[in-house]
């Protein structure tokens, strides 16, 4: 008997399967981090905002709707913000991006809740 050093071709199968059972299972969690990541960097960029706001507002007495008015404040890369109404009283905004379909609200004051905001100072996705 000669002794044979090696795998089998079943062996290698069985492995192969394996594998691609664990990478169909690791695949869609990897996405859904990719997800919370973007909604991250909305929540983050709305935080940001609110205290610029605060800042502008301590210097001039009113908030406003331009984000060039606020000094050294800039939005991440990829995200969208938007102050929808900006008054004595307070102002409200929205984030998005163009890596997903969900949209972030904040408003502050007696501003106009917008999206899925209904409660003062606390961001809101949908």
């Amino acid at each position: 008997m000669t002794c044979r050093r090696g795998f089998t071709l079943i062996e290698l199968l069985i492995v192969v399967v394996i594998i691609g059972i664990l990478a169909a299972i690791a695949i869609p969690k990897f996405a859904n981090t990719k997800e919370k990541a973007y909604i991250g960097a909305m929540k983050s960029d709305l935080r940001n905002l609110a205290t610029a706001e605060e800042a502008f507002f301590y210097d001039s007495a009113t908030y406003t709707t331009s984000l060039g008015a606020m000094n050294n404040f800039s939005a991440s890369t990829g995200v969208s913000l938007t102050v929808n109404e900006a008054t004595p009283q307070g102002w409200s905004a929205t984030a998005s991006s163009a890596n997903t379909p969900h949209k972030c609200y904040l408003f502050s004051g007696t501003a106009t809740p917008v999206g899925s905001a209904t409660t003062e100072g606390r961001i809101s996705c949908s």
